[in-house]
């Protein structure tokens, strides 16, 4: 799955500042990818002009919502417990109203509405605009229920409250579903179809970051590379697209480049990119503007030629690696990260041999590596047997991590004597006397606070480092602050 789920943020609550005149009380938690994280922020601004407030309060809350993720069975058991939860604190509070979000809502709409009858209200990533009336529905004492997929919604005209932000680095979405039927992934069938969103409101929305003090941005996409304005409409139909608009379309390279020229003091990022659409174009711009950071998260999935067609991934083994060459050619020091699935169907020792030589080859800076679980709903599921025993799984799993492992220090030592650029943004979980913050390819460095503060630039020296850490001391601010 193209998306990178970070483990610390899953469940995370949400608080932003209060509005006045705002009588009821909204408890969010979030679980997934950063995309469903993103969405969250979108829905709390729409209900921030529906009279809500948010809370971290389960128990106070008129309205709670869980934005879900259909990716991994952990993830839906995880929900499932929570719903569990919700329902306990409801019979306390019966005026309660309990509401899914996200990819799970669109998947198991019946379930939760009418065979488990555990929620009042499940809303699909396309239709956050229609909780008002949704939530006037149930207000009225009815279940109400929008999964329908959009093909011109990007939410370009929400602005998004930040929430638990650090103030410092901030997501833009600019791309909604995908059209990358990859077996394994349910995507396409929770989130709808490919669309962009107009450039020119993702410019303001960074316009307006910079000016609110943020320092970094990460453009956001289930598949950014495959970018495409060319004045709305769905990805798939731009063939059908006039002279003039294909003429004045705008494509991820250059949507990077405008990003990159209307605020040259502020960092950007991107994620995810997937092999099949990255084209050279873009890593020439990242090679052009000093401020795009020099990472490149580039899931493979797997090293087997056999098993990357099992996939319908539409790249194959030799030309990811023309790729990587191409990365390394036009920007020696960029990082690339990976996804990986272990045991796919079907999966032999020999393609999971492919998958490890693979990795030789690459040495990825640091990866995001799963054992195959089938998901329901998915091309794999409906015509591949999940044939793969578990402990093979396991095994190989546990192979492709110890070798990341391997290559995760064999990078960080890489950047050792070295003076690197590094943004401040939060204490250091160890120590309070150390701040944390990101260079360049992403890599975590920490180092002694001294007179700096969140949000500043600052030149450090390499001292030291772990697999995914880099330790160093600041020898003063980098000239980007």
């Amino acid at each position: 799955m193209e998306k990178i789920i970070d483990e610390n943020k899953q469940g995370e609550k949400l608080i932003l500042d209060q509005k006045e005149g705002n009588q009821r009380k909204l408890f969010i938690e979030s679980y997934g990818c950063q995309m469903n994280f993103s969405d969250s922020e979108i829905v709390a601004s729409i209900l921030s002009e529906n009279g809500f407030n948010t809370t971290q309060n389960l128990e106070d809350a008129d309205l709670v919502l869980v934005n879900t993720c259909s990716i991994r069975d952990k993830a839906e058991q995880t929900v499932r417990k929570r719903l569990e939860k919700y329902n306990a604190v409801k019979k306390i509070n019966p005026n309660m109203k309990v509401g899914v979000l996200g990819c799970m809502a669109e998947r198991l709409k019946s379930k939760f509405l009418e065979e488990e009858k555990i929620v009042d209200l499940v809303v699909g990533p396309d239709a956050y605009k229609d909780l008002p009336n949704l939530v006037a529905e149930v207000d009225e004492g009815r279940n109400a229920v929008n999964v329908i997929l959009s093909k011109e919604e990007t939410y370009g005209d929400i602005a998004p409250v930040r929430l638990n932000s650090n103030g410092v680095t901030a997501f833009v979405s600019i791309t909604r579903g995908c059209d990358n039927m990859c077996t394994f992934c349910v995507v396409p069938f929770t989130r709808g179809r490919e669309r962009s969103r107009d450039p020119q409101s993702i410019i303001e929305e960074i316009n307006d970051l910079w000016s609110k003090g943020f320092k970094e941005v990460t453009l956001l996409g289930q598949n950014v590379d495959s970018y495409l304005w060319y004045g709305g409409g769905l990805k798939k139909d731009f063939s059908k697209a006039s002279d003039l608009q294909k003429a004045t379309a705008v494509n991820f390279s250059q949507l990077l480049e405008m990003c990159a020229k209307a605020q040259p003091k502020m960092r950007f990022r991107f994620s995810t990119s997937n092999p099949q659409d990255m084209t050279l174009d873009v890593i020439e711009t990242m090679a052009k503007h000093n401020n795009i950071c020099n990472y490149i998260h580039l899931p493979v999935q797997s090293g087997s030629n056999r098993i990357l067609q099992e996939m319908n991934r539409q790249h194959t083994r030799e030309e990811y690696f023309e790729m990587i060459d191409n990365i390394k050619r036009l920007i020696p020091d960029c990082a690339i990260s990976q996804d990986m699935i272990a045991g796919f169907p079907t999966e032999t020792e020999q393609d999971h041999q492919d998958t490890l030589s693979l990795m030789e080859y690459v040495k990825y800076d640091f990866g995001f590596m799963f054992a195959y679980s089938e998901r329901p709903g998915t091309m794999a599921e409906r015509k591949m047997e999940d044939d793969v025993p578990e402990d093979t799984k396991k095994r190989r799993l546990q192979e492709i991590i110890n070798l990341q492992q391997q290559h995760s220090l064999y990078r960080t030592e890489q950047h050792l004597g070295k003076v690197e650029e590094v943004l401040i943004e939060k204490s250091s979980k160890k120590s309070d006397a150390h701040w944390s913050g990101r260079n360049s390819q992403n890599t975590v460095v920490v180092f002694p606070k001294e007179h700096y503060k969140v949000g500043d630039f600052v030149n450090v020296k390499i001292t030291d480092c772990t697999t995914a850490t880099l330790i160093g001391e600041a020898v003063g601010y980098s000239e980007n602050n």
